[in-house]
């Protein structure tokens, strides 16, 4: 049986508390397939000939979460995104001292997200990295001041971005 868009709006309008990942698994599909029936307001696709673009310019974003989970295990880094550069097949994260470090498979990328979706009653924005089975690779969250609200100059840079794919894809 194939799951519509309709079908998966319709769980998310049901569900909005659900994290994308679970509707994914009560669904049957990919985390990819519910992220692209998000409404327009919450998502936008950034082509992956952007990708070198977006990972050299994350560095200077400031603190972010970076999170990866695997297995159902779910591993966060807060702080600055590194600098990185291509060798050996990986696009190299580059940091000096303690940081997140790591040998990203940028090959095996198949789409970029930029999200804009409460979680759990807040504004969150994330940039979502997919693999080639529409499986989350990593994603990379706005960052927060100590009172937990979103570092406005962050914001103004992911909103700026979003405008921009969204008129690019009109």
């Amino acid at each position: 049986m194939s799951i519509t868009i309709e079908t998966i709006r319709q769980h998310l309008i049901d569900n909005p508390a659900a994290m994308p990942s679970q509707i994914a698994v009560e669904l049957n599909i990919s985390e990819f397939e519910v992220m692209s029936a998000l409404p327009v307001d919450q998502l936008a696709l950034l082509p992956i000939t952007e990708k070198d673009s977006l990972l050299t310019s994350l560095p200077e974003w400031g603190n972010m979460t970076t999170i990866v989970s695997v297995s159902g295990s779910i591993f966060e880094f807060k702080g600055a995104f590194p600098k990185g550069k291509y060798g050996h097949g990986y696009y190299n994260l580059i940091t000096k001292g303690e940081g997140l470090h790591g040998h990203l498979k940028l090959d095996d990328i198949s789409a970029i997200a930029l999200i804009s979706k409460p979680f759990r009653g807040s504004e969150s924005h994330s940039i979502n990295f997919f693999g080639a089975k529409g499986e989350v690779v990593f994603k990379v969250y706005l960052g927060r001041d100590k009172k937990r609200v979103l570092l406005p100059e962050q914001v103004a840079r992911f909103n700026a971005l979003k405008v921009e794919l969204q008129i690019a894809t009109a």
